[in-house]
């Protein structure tokens, strides 16, 4: 349950930090001057590619959380028996961050309309998110060859789905990374280029945002997180 808390903590911050981006709490009828001289005028009006990103996420987050709820219950099972987190999995963050970071110097660039840079940066992206998925896979043949097997255990089963989900969703990523830099490639226009891969970029941010809250759920330091909190506040 606490870790269901903190990420619901989190998501709500990041949200809340989003949305102040857009100028939502903007007033353009006490503004002065002609429509669309004010300063974030051109941003009332949003995307509707970045409003389905918004309610897509919205789902995505949902059913993490259902699963990271049915953890946190199914855990308390006396036949739950707890599973080595392979160190791989560390690795795979450190280059999960490393893929996160590129997408969002591509989109810095892609604001300054540095073509060169948003290619850089997308391909950097994409190259450590597969990097990423190889690894997951590699730590799921380590488990295997341990005899951690998906049907010996519920903490087996429950590891196996909750990696699988968030590789697939990164997987679904990936496509649509691919293109934008074939779109990118193609000389889309400014505009376009820069709304593609800042969308790119708020999925992934999004998505190393669950692999967070998912690792420290299975090695157990996210409880320990939030006992540390609630003795400082105590």
């Amino acid at each position: 349950m606490s870790a269901i808390i903190l990420f619901l903590a989190v998501i709500a911050v990041i949200a809340g930090w989003w949305l102040s981006q857009q100028r939502l709490m903007a007033k353009p009828w006490l503004e002065e001057g002609p429509v669309g001289d004010f300063p974030g005028g051109d941003t009332m009006t949003w995307p509707a590619a970045k409003i389905g990103l918004g309610v897509f996420l919205a789902v995505a987050g949902s059913l993490f959380v259902l699963f990271i709820s049915a953890y946190s219950m199914r855990m308390n099972v006396t036949d739950w028996r707890a599973l080595p987190v392979p160190r791989l999995l560390w690795l795979n963050t450190g280059v999960l961050v490393l893929s996160s970071g590129a997408l969002q110097w591509s989109y810095v660039a892609a604001r300054r309309y540095d073509v060169e840079g948003v290619m850089i940066g997308l391909l950097a992206g994409g190259a450590s998110a597969v990097i990423f998925l190889a690894g997951q896979l590699l730590a799921w043949q380590q488990l295997g060859a341990a005899g951690y097997f998906m049907a010996s255990n519920p903490a087996n089963s429950f590891f196996f789905l909750l990696t699988a989900v968030h590789g697939l969703h990164l997987t679904g990523g990936l496509v649509a990374l691919g293109r934008t830099s074939a779109k990118v490639w193609r000389g889309a226009e400014a505009a376009d280029m820069r709304l593609s891969v800042e969308l790119c970029a708020i999925y992934w941010h999004f998505l190393l945002l669950v692999w967070l809250v998912l690792l420290g759920l299975l090695t157990g330091w996210t409880d320990d997180f939030i006992n540390i909190c609630r003795q400082l506040l105590s």
